[in-house]
């Protein structure tokens, strides 16, 4: 059967070619879908034109991967009998799994990323590759080519591919004869040396550092045999080399600005690429470790993607602070570190610490529990996950703030426009300043996120402010049921009792009661205040600061680079106020709701104690006319007529029952004694009753009176 070009059949079978995801240096990949199943796979052809070695190498690349299974070692998948016939000659096809977000060399030339990738992006590379290339070694499987068009992303992970110069470590421990890609290669290998699987730990060195800096560390812009000659001497820890305007190579031990990495990561990241960069290869990688019987720089890997670090952006002085944090420390300790590192000095009384959602750091739980969860790198960076940092003591920030250094080759440019610099010079700064204006737009961004954190927190506030309302509002409505019940009933009371007692004896303890209740059902001036504070908090909400913010610098022309860097410099101020405006009226919109707190409690407490006061005087209401009752009732036994000096009295716990010519009348046990010798000098006569008893009422205890 005559052999079908891929151009020639867009479809085999259920399978629909897609595009043509790329050459490698076998052959061609190409994207299968399924028409079903809409089921992805990536379909490697080999060339035609590959001579015996290459057609060797190409079989033990479907060899190795064949028998690996690995999260970041992208695993082969059966090829579709449909397929068997668009192969280009008798070797057989390769279908792997395909990763949707390209290689890695796509995300590094994104124009954002010439000064490197965000620290999450670090991390994930670290951890994704750092774990494949360690399965590899532990399978006795050299890679040889590792470099970034040979890492592919998915969503959350990066895998890595293209096995087709590995090699499998049976028959020894020691290699030759190979050529790779030359930029990556460690220095024994241009030198046909035998080496050991630390070759790609020079190669997944190589990686780190371009993707925290954006280039590689040695002589970049040199070709391999020019730059291993220089390079040769180097220090144990020097891990980066650049030739200066004199053409002399300078050495460094750490990592160049600009980066983005935080300063908690930059000292280990910079001890994991002294192993991963020591030219000595016997040495490269550190000595094994004991416990884990790897070599030190797995180790040290780890710690660091073990390292719990909590990134805290200062509000009050836009500083950026990352805190390495202790899996049981304390939300206190935190706070007192804060205090101690950054400049505002604020006491652990006036921080407030808030995610981006608004809510608090929980002080019952340690601050390590509140960073993402799970183990994917890529949620943990400062670009990604930030505490912010309020001073509760204040409500108007007024700096200094910290703006970002401007890199230095930016700064020069800046004071030397004309001056011409060769094309490499000239495309390293450019890029810095790129670098330099996205950085920019990140911190705005980042205060953005802040203020919008402290508009959140206002909103739940509020959210309790409302319940709060509610709460008031509804026991302030019981307490006026319950006053107008007992007003009703005392109005009554009063009316008769006044046809007793002129002067009203206890009228005046009464209504003062009642009176004062009435006050305290009275909450018009809160609702006021409430209202007031909902209006300025819609306000609020209707600014453009409120809302997400979007990339405001995406389409800046770098064309004009100058220019753009002194325009954005120039309205940092204009765009700082205008932040920092807006964030203020949220802080005094916060505080005003959180002095009105105490003010809802407080009415909310006295509510509930006239409230009781009112049932307390129900109460005392209803037994002292139930008492008067009973006293009523079981006095037949005493002479109809009397005289109306004749009184006697009876003292209970919270009233006093004075009997007088036959009368009983209930007053309070703090009334004067002036009262109770002013009642005996009245005209009882009124008093007078039959003898007429309801037999019901005689078996009544008789000496209660």
């Amino acid at each position: 059967m005559e052999k079908v070009t891929v151009k020639q059949s867009q479809v085999c079978g259920l399978w629909e070619l897609k595009e043509q995801l790329g050459t490698g240096g076998f052959g061609h990949v190409y994207l299968y879908q399924h028409l079903e199943t809409s089921e992805k796979i990536a379909v490697k052809l080999c060339r035609l034109e590959l001579n015996s070695k290459n057609r060797e190498r190409w079989s033990r690349e479907i060899q190795i991967m064949k028998k690996l299974s690995h999260d970041n070692v992208v695993r082969a998948r059966e090829v579709p009998e449909e397929m068997s016939f668009i192969a280009l000659n008798d070797l057989p096809l390769l279908a792997m799994e395909y990763c949707s977000r390209g290689d890695l060399r796509k995300l590094l030339n994104k124009p954002e990323n010439c000064c490197g990738l965000k620290e999450s992006q670090v991390l994930s590379l670290l951890s994704h590759v750092g774990s494949g290339i360690q399965y590899l070694h532990e399978n006795k499987i050299i890679h040889r080519d590792l470099k970034p068009e040979n890492i592919v992303l998915q969503e959350t992970s990066g895998k890595i591919i293209d096995l087709g110069y590995a090699k499998d470590l049976d028959q020894g421990s020691l290699c030759t004869s190979f050529v790779g890609t030359l930029q990556y290669l460690a220095p024994e290998l241009f030198e046909n040396k035998p080496y050991t699987v630390s070759v790609d730990y020079w190669s997944f060195g190589t990686m780190i550092f371009e993707c925290t800096c954006g280039f590689r560390p040695f002589l970049h812009n040199m070709q391999p045999v020019q730059w291993t000659n220089k390079v040769r001497n180097k220090g144990p820890k020097d891990i980066m080399a650049v030739e200066d305007m004199n053409g002399e190579v300078r050495f460094s031990t750490h990592l160049p600005y600009p980066n983005n990495l935080s300063r908690s990561l930059l000292e280990p990241v910079e001890s994991l690429l002294q192993m991963l960069l020591l030219w000595d290869p016997a040495t490269r990688g550190g000595v094994t470790d004991r416990d884990t019987h790897t070599p030190c720089c797995y180790t040290t890997l780890q710690n660091i993607l073990n390292m719990k670090v909590m990134h805290v952006l200062d509000m009050t002085s836009a500083q950026l602070h990352s805190f390495v944090l202790g899996s049981e420390e304390g939300l206190h300790s935190l706070q007192q570190r804060v205090e101690t590192h950054t400049h505002t000095h604020i006491p652990p009384l006036s921080q407030e610490l808030l995610l981006e959602t608004g809510v608090s750091l929980d002080p019952r739980r340690p601050p390590a529990h509140c960073l993402p969860d799970g183990p994917v790198q890529a949620r943990r960076g400062w670009d990604n996950a930030i505490v912010y940092l309020f001073d509760k003591s204040l409500t108007k920030y007024s700096g200094p703030f910290t703006a970002r250094p401007l890199p230095d080759s930016v700064n020069f440019i800046v004071r030397e426009t004309k001056t011409q610099l060769p094309l490499a010079a000239l495309r390293k700064v450019w890029g810095e300043a790129v670098s330099y204006v996205c950085g920019l737009r990140g911190d705005y961004s980042r205060l953005y996120q802040g203020q919008r954190a402290a508009m959140l927190s206002l909103l739940r506030y509020n959210t309790n402010l409302t319940r709060y309302k509610n709460v008031l509002f509804s026991q302030s409505q019981q307490l006026r049921a319950k006053l107008a019940f007992f007003t009703t009933s005392i109005q009554q009371d009063l009316q008769h009792y006044d046809q007793q007692r002129d002067t009203g004896i206890c009228k005046l303890f009464v209504c003062v009661c009642v009176c004062v209740c009435v006050r305290v059902s009275e909450v018009g001036y809160l609702d006021e205040e409430i209202v007031c504070l909902h209006s300025e908090i819609v306000e609020l909400q209707r600014s453009p600061f409120a809302r997400r913010q979007a990339d405001i610098m995406e389409q800046l022309d770098s064309s004009e680079m100058v220019k753009t860097i002194v325009q954005t410099v120039q309205n940092q101020d204009r765009i700082l106020r205008d932040l920092y405006t807006h964030l203020s009226k949220i802080l005094e919109c916060k505080c005003r709701i959180v002095a009105l707190f105490p003010k809802l409690e407080g009415a909310v407490e006295s509510i509930k104690a006239a409230e009781a006061a009112v049932m307390t005087m129900q109460m005392k209401r209803q037994r002292e006319f139930w008492h008067l009752l009973k006293i009523a009732c079981v006095s037949k036994h005493v002479r109809p007529h009397r005289t109306k000096h004749a009184v006697s009295w009876c003292v209970h716990d919270t009233w006093v029952c004075v009997c007088v010519g036959g009368a009983a009348i209930c007053v309070y046990p703090d009334l004067p004694l002036a009262y109770l010798s002013l009642m005996q000098d009245q005209d009882w006569s009124w008093t007078q009753y039959g003898s007429v008893v309801d037999p019901t009422l005689e078996t009544l205890d008789t000496h209660t009176h």
